[in-house]
């Protein structure tokens, strides 16, 4: 048989593609919602936060410390079981989406409560003297105050989740990284994984781009 050439490999290489965008995006938007919540739990929780609770934070903190441990083609293959019952099915980018946020969520729950805890105490202070509630303070004085580094650090978690992405192709997760797998490595096929790499790239190139437009913005705006 055959082997595919690079240029008769685009239709599939842009099918791959969406589904690559598809499951980054899905898990994305869970991962950034998710990770804002337990890093602000994270934080607050602490010693040094708004509702201190010791026992609270050091669990939360042993099991976003566990998640974050585990490289992802483990944690994929430890949750077959959980992402069956979730979608129906261990194999797809439908599939491919809960281990990509449960690998991610911790990632991005880390960096928003290091973005939080760079806030000025004398802002909260201040806010607490005016008699604001906990909640307000979390909402209109320490995610407003951190904007900045919660783009940054979001940029870098949907660059980290582009590379995920591509590793769940391992194990039938579909996307860029299934294609490379399929068409490039198993069929010895060097030009047509070198598409896949070089697709991979420029998206990770354009996301980077746009994060750092979107920081550059809002630190202007200050």
């Amino acid at each position: 048989m055959n082997k595919m050439s690079w240029y008769d490999s685009l239709p599939e290489v842009w099918e791959a593609t969406q589904e690559t965008l598809y499951m980054v995006g899905i898990s994305f938007v869970l991962t950034v919602i998710g990770g804002v919540l337990l890093g602000v739990v994270l934080h607050v929780t602490s010693p040094s936060g708004l509702w201190p609770q010791r026992v609270v934070n050091a669990v939360l903190g042993a099991i976003v410390n566990v998640f974050r441990s585990l490289p992802f083609l483990i944690l994929m293959i430890a949750l077959i079981g959980v992402t069956r019952l979730i979608v129906g099915t261990a194999i797809g980018p439908d599939a491919a989406i809960v281990p990509l946020t449960i690998g991610a969520i911790p990632f991005y729950a880390r960096v928003v409560e290091a973005a939080l805890r760079e806030v000025p105490v004398g802002r909260v202070e201040a806010a607490q003297a005016m008699g604001a509630t906990n909640g307000q303070i979390v909402r209109k004085v320490l995610l407003p105050e951190s904007v900045s580094a919660l783009v940054a650090g979001a940029t870098l978690t949907v660059v980290l989740l582009v590379g995920y992405s591509a590793m769940a192709g391992v194990i039938g997760g579909g996307g860029l990284g299934d294609f490379a797998i399929v068409y490039g490595y198993q069929r010895f096929n060097t030009p047509v994984l070198l598409v896949a790499v070089v697709v991979l790239i420029v998206i990770v190139q354009i996301l980077q781009s746009i994060g750092d437009g979107v920081v550059r913005a809002l630190s202007h705006r200050k």
